[in-house]
């Protein structure tokens, strides 16, 4: 199959060289820098420079692939994603924007293309394990704890982003949206800070963020789902010291002539401090349970728990593989027909089919994102 990949940062990196190994895959960037450390990597990867910020291209750009993945910044992934439905490419899409994709869904349907959205760790693998298990079993909680850090503790920010600092900004600042007692809750995002010891790693903080997404519409009935961050202790109060001091702020502000927005200095400065090194050692940690009772009305409880670290052999990070990964899977499961209807679809209405979840764990733990599954069942009384 031919592939277009549509964006070659950390994890479209990790998403063309998987693809590369069996398919044909060209890389599109604005950036040469980034092509040339996608080809040291992935030397049977093409890359092409390219302003993927001109939409009205896409349709010639694309012309010649069977299938496409979009992995880009978020603030333009929406307007991407819709130039891929117009020109008639079905699509793995982990550009996580801000935007409701269902507003692209009777396009896609019209153009007769299959569309994954989502499709990364979290969101992303949460979604397509509370999908299989919902099937399964009356669900009535779900919770989902999810980081990725370096392995190394460097103050004053002990954190390295694996995605823009302003995408990761966004997600202490925008409130977080729960399920609560069967409605939906706003709260704000930093809230609810809890001591959470992990094996192999030590204690870790979990805080409020707004990660759920899709699931509040596609999953409504369930009466209670949360998503929390992960990050060593202490990251709370740091992050709230920036945000109290106004860099976070998005309206602009006049230095020496200068309008600046507050937002984009700060993002622009942790682009380097949050910067991981080639060589340096990360992690990703999720623990997923879920909750419910069996058609027998059993109580049963199953707890998905990931630690992936990083690939010192091909260079990918954790946070690359994890995501980048399920990204690939979803992707082949359009390319080997196991999904195929026609639409736009989050990653819990795919994980549904049993086949699909099947596939998607097995390809996994192929490449060594191994997930360790717990259940408990406890008989009716």
């Amino acid at each position: 199959m031919k592939i277009g990949v549509l964006g070659a940062g950390m994890v479209g990196r990790a998403i063309a060289y998987d693809l590369g190994k069996k398919h044909e895959v060209t890389a599109f960037d604005a950036s040469q820098q980034a092509l040339n450390t996608l080809a040291a990597m992935a030397p049977h990867v093409t890359g092409c420079v390219f302003d993927l910020g001109a939409f009205h291209s896409y349709p010639t750009l694309l012309a010649p692939f069977d299938f496409v993945v979009t992995c880009l910044p978020g603030f333009m992934g929406y307007k991407a994603l819709e130039a891929v439905i117009q020109s008639r490419k079905s699509v793995a899409d982990i550009s996580f924007f801000p935007e409701d994709s269902a507003g692209l869904d009777e396009l896609a349907r019209e153009m007769g293309v299959t569309v994954i959205t989502d499709c990364g760790v979290a969101p992303g693998m949460s979604n397509f394990i509370l999908g299989y298990h919902d099937v399964a079993m009356k669900v009535s909680r779900f919770e989902c704890l999810v980081g990725g850090l370096p392995t190394t503790r460097i103050k004053p920010y002990e954190y390295k982003a694996p995605f823009s600092p302003i995408d990761v900004i966004e997600e202490y600042t925008r409130p977080a949206r729960m399920m609560i007692n069967g409605k939906i809750t706003e709260l704000p995002a930093l809230s609810d800070p809890e001591l959470i010891d992990f094996e192999g790693m030590g204690t870790l903080e979990a805080f409020n963020t707004d990660g759920l997404r899709s699931l509040l519409f596609t999953k409504g009935h369930i009466p209670n789902m949360k998503e929390r961050t992960l990050r060593y202790p202490g990251h709370i109060d740091l992050i709230k010291s920036l945000q109290g001091g106004g860099f976070f702020d998005t309206r602009k502000i006049n230095w020496n002539g200068l309008e600046i927005s507050p937002l984009e200095f700060t993002s622009k400065i942790l682009i380097d401090k949050w910067k991981s090194a080639p060589d340096e050692s990360e992690f990703t940690v999720m623990k997923i349970t879920v909750e419910g009772t069996t058609p027998a009305l059993e109580k049963k409880k199953v707890t998905y728990s990931l630690l992936d670290r990083n690939d010192p052999i091909t260079g990918l990070s954790s946070m690359a593989r994890t995501t980048g990964f399920t990204c690939t899977a979803s992707l082949e499961m359009l390319m080997q027909g196991l999904f195929d209807k026609k639409g736009v679809f989050p990653p819990e209405l795919v994980g549904s089919h049993n086949p699909c979840f099947e596939f998607l764990m097995d390809y996994l733990k192929v490449r060594g994102v191994n997930y360790r599954v717990d259940e408990t069942i406890t008989p009716s009384t």
